[in-house]
C-alpha cells in the first residue's frame, strides 16, 4: 500500500459517508412532511398556531405533543378536527404533571 491507495480509500470513504448523510436527510424530510400533513389535517388554524408557539418555547414538549397526536390519529381515536379549546385540554392531559419542589429550611 502506498500513499495513493490510502488517499483513494479515504476519498471513497468520505464520499460514502456523504451519500449516507444525504439519504438520511431525505428520509427525515419525508417524515417531517408526513407529520405536517397529518397535523394540518387534525388541527385547525388556531390549534396549529398554539402548537407553533409551544414549539418556539419548548421544542421537546412540542415534539412529544405532535407524536402523541399523530399516534392518537393513527389509532383512530381522533375523528374530527381539533379546535384551540380542545387542543388546550389535550395538551394539559398529555403533558406529565409538574412536580413542585419545596425546600424547607430548619
Amino acid at each position: 500500500m502506498d500513499a495513493e491507495d490510502i488517499k483513494r480509500r479515504m476519498i471513497q470513504q468520505m464520499q460514502q459517508e456523504s451519500q449516507e448523510q444525504v439519504e438520511e436527510e431525505y428520509i427525515r424530510a419525508q417524515i417531517e412532511a408526513q407529520k405536517k400533513a397529518i397535523l394540518r389535517k387534525i388541527l385547525d388554524a388556531n390549534a396549529r398556531e398554539r402548537l407553533a408557539r409551544i414549539k418556539m418555547a419548548n421544542p421537546i414538549n412540542a415534539e412529544y405533543i405532535e407524536n402523541q397526536l399523530i399516534q392518537l390519529y393513527q389509532m383512530g381515536r381522533i375523528h374530527e378536527q381539533i379546535d384551540d379549546a380542545k387542543f388546550r385540554i389535550l395538551v394539559r392531559n398529555l403533558m406529565p404533571k409538574k412536580r413542585d419542589i419545596k425546600i424547607r429550611r430548619i
